[in-house]
């Protein structure tokens, strides 16, 4: 993609406005823990604290709007107690530039380096900065800057105990992603009553994991219907896709596959009413047509071997679920995975940023890029004859984020929101000229409209974030005139910094696509295998390995897809993997890894008759994929020689499992598409290098002076 193309992208990505589902509530409860901070410390200590104290209510009141598994109330406190440690720092430094400076290098980076603990601390970092930025302008003292970190505290606090004293569909985001897993489920079976090889993409499944871990106290209190559903939905994919391939199931035409058909319209209806019953907290509804389909007698009478067994299993399991997500006052069984607390994942989280201390890392290029914008925006608007040089880097960092796409169409969206808000907020201060407590009402406002509409687009929510500052700024005594023009000329120039940043010291995710794919194809290859190897020794117990080799693959494939969608927008080119290689070689990565789940679905009992080939096969495929993945990552075609002299020579006899000697098949081939998918990109490549090289010989041996050309042909070749 081009650089013209990839900004008007990103641009109309940054201007769009979405239609999630609005919570006016939640955004009601926010405003209020605003409105009552700022409304005391008016009433109390007048109109500087009050700005202070609306930051810290405001920030806190974001925090609880990330998607964020932890409890509300901490996210809350997390954010007011950073938020008051960055301003109290920035109000002792704030009087000597140099110190400042230094203080808000180190401040940036750190937050950059914080998107290594995932995206809400990076969120929640990136925002300290940019209040402390405005903040430190406001006390006069050492006691002062005490007294404004505290009452910022204190705005955290409030939001906080909101939280807890007005609950709003609790357990709300962990019911969402439960019943998104298990409508993903059921829409998977729908699609393979059409395309009995269809893929399925287990993001559900995986945000519905992380949803799923609780602390010790969430753990008593967490509903009996958020129990146990999500593992049932897990089991239950498998079953659903064994049932419809032809190849371990029923043939793809006659009454066979009519009943299977079937099977999976009724799985579908009763895993919907299991994803309405979650969402609603009520009993499940199911159709009593579904219920017949699954029940009726007829299926051991129609279908036999391996299709009859999953739908056997796939009764029982769906049964399993409409139990699950019923609401009563059972006692919670089995394993509950808990979430460590914040003290438990610091260890972890500094191991990660350290791991991240390399020049090839998206985030230390990221807290990089972030640390000298800000200086630098810092200095500009310092220097420039405006007031307020805060708002370049303010808007720098706000806009920056460790991806090419959402940095530049940020810095776009944040630009015209802004001049949106405060055209707006302009337009009433010159009309109505509010006093102290009438700005402050209309930054309460502001505030509710921006809680409202944040999950709508960033261009929304940056105009009453613009509307927002300038209320509240007037609520300190600042007229419009001192804030407004140069807020509109720093803004621009804070984004633009932004976008030149990342032009200058990119980290461009196209390079690396070979990357995630050699990464997906050995995580493929180890599931894989553990799923074999388990054939060679049925009487051992499911081997935990199976089950984290299940997980990896599918980090692995998420890490791919979101690599690929992130590259489809940087104005890079592709670098050895077309577009369509990258297609072609998912298709093939997202069969393999289908046809290994398979034969886990048909894993053998423990009183199964153990297959020796079945170890030759696992330590094949993880030999053979292991070296497929070094192949790709250094430009090279993967070959299955190995892999396939180790099935050619199967047949019923040497191995009467019909699935592992499928399912074997299946694998190769699947390895032979991707093959043939990376062989196709490069061939594309080569043709067109030998293209471009047939041209420059064409174009060397026109301007060659032929025979009898005399003086003109030199002068004359060049002219064309």
């Amino acid at each position: 993609m081009s650089w013209l193309r990839a900004l008007k992208a990103t641009a109309r990505a940054g201007l769009t406005v979405e239609r999630p589902r609005l919570e006016p509530f939640v955004a009601l409860r926010g405003a209020a823990g605003l409105a009552l901070v700022v409304g005391v410390s008016l009433a109390l200590f007048g109109p500087a604290v009050a700005v202070s104290s609306a930051f810290g209510a405001f920030q806190a009141a974001i925090a609880t709007f990330q998607r964020s598994w932890r409890s509300r109330p901490t996210l809350a406190l997390v954010s007011g107690a950073t938020l008051a440690v960055s301003t109290f720092l920035g109000y002792l430094t704030g009087a000597h530039v140099l110190l400042f400076l230094l203080l808000l290098t180190v401040w940036t980076f750190l937050a950059g380096m914080a998107w290594s603990a995932g995206p809400t601390a990076g969120i929640i970092a990136s925002s300290n900065v940019a209040i402390m930025l405005v903040t430190v302008t406001l006390p006069t003292s050492v006691a002062e800057a005490a007294g404004h970190a505290a009452v910022i505290l204190a705005g955290g606090v409030v939001q906080a105990a909101l939280v807890v004293l007005v609950p709003i569909r609790r357990w709300g985001a962990q019911r969402d992603a439960l019943a998104d897993a298990l409508a993903a489920v059921a829409d998977y079976s729908r699609r393979l009553r059409q395309d009995p090889l269809a893929l399925f993409d287990p993001a559900p499944l995986m945000t519905a994991r992380s949803a799923a871990a609780v602390s010790r106290r969430q753990a008593r209190r967490r509903p009996a219907e958020l129990h146990g559903a999500r593992g049932l939905a897990e089991r239950i994919r498998p079953v659903l896709a064994s049932l419809a391939d032809p190849a371990v199931g029923v043939p793809a035409e006659g009454p066979e596959r009519d009943r299977v058909r079937e099977l999976l319209a009724a799985a579908a209806s009763v895993l919907d009413a299991a994803a309405r019953a979650v969402r609603q907290g009520s009993p499940a509804a199911v159709p009593a047509e579904a219920l017949a389909a699954l029940r009726t007698p007829d299926t051991g009478a129609i279908l036999s071997g391996p299709a009859r067994r999953a739908a056997v299993r796939l009764a029982a399991l769906l049964d399993d679920v409409v139990e699950a997500v019923t609401p009563d006052d059972r006692a919670e069984v089995g394993e509950v995975r808990e979430r460590p607390t914040l003290l438990q994942l610091a260890p972890g989280a500094l191991g990660r940023a350290r791991g991240e201390l390399r020049s090839a890392s998206p985030v230390f290029r990221h807290a990089v890029r972030v640390a000298a914008a800000a200086d630098l925006g810092y200095a500009i608007g310092a220097a420039l004859p405006l007031g307020h040089g805060y708002w370049a880097p303010m808007t720098a960092v706000m806009a920056m984020r460790p991806d090419f796409s959402q940095t530049y169409s940020r810095s776009v969206a944040r630009f015209c929101g802004t001049l949106v808000g405060v055209a707006v907020a302009t337009g009433v201060v010159q009309g109505a000229h509010p006093g102290p407590w009438g700005s402050a009402a209309l930054a309460v406002v502001c505030a509710f409209g921006m809680y409202l509409l944040m999950r709508t687009g960033y261009v929304a929510a940056q105009a009453c974030v613009g509307a927002y500052v300038v209320f509240l700024l007037g609520t300190g005594g600042q007229e419009w005139t001192q804030t407004v023009p140069e807020r509109v000329v720093l803004t621009l120039l804070g984004g633009v910094l932004a976008m030149v940043s990342y032009a200058v010291y990119p980290a461009w995710e196209t390079p690396r696509l070979r990357t995630r794919l050699a990464d997906w194809l050995a995580a493929d290859g180890r599931y894989a295998a553990c799923v074999a190897a388990h054939y060679a020794r049925p009487a051992c117990p499911a081997p935990e390995a199976v089950r984290e080799a299940l997980l990896g693959t599918r980090e692995a494939r998420v890490a791919w897809q979101d690599a690929l969608e992130r590259a489809a927008h940087e104005p890079v080119r592709h670098r050895g993997l077309s577009r369509t290689a990258a297609a072609d070689a998912e298709h093939a990565l997202g069969q393999f890894g289908r046809v290994a789940m398979l034969m886990e679905a048909h894993l053998p009992d423990r009183h199964t008759t153990a297959l020796p080939v079945a170890e030759s096969l696992a330590e094949s495929l993880r030999r053979a994929t292991e070296r497929g993945a070094r192949a790709i990552r250094e430009r090279r075609v993967p070959e299955w020689g190995e892999l396939r002299a180790t099935v050619a020579h199967w047949d019923r006899e040497s191995v009467p499992d019909p699935v592992l000697r499928n399912g074997a098949r299946l694998l190769l081939e699947a390895l032979d598409e991707l093959s043939e998918a990376l062989s196709d990109g490069e061939g594309r490549r080569d043709a067109g290098r030998r293209k471009g090289e047939g041209r420059k010989d064409a174009g060397q041996k026109d301007a060659r002076p032929g025979p009898g050309a005399g003086p003109r042909s030199g002068s004359g070749g060049g002219a064309a």
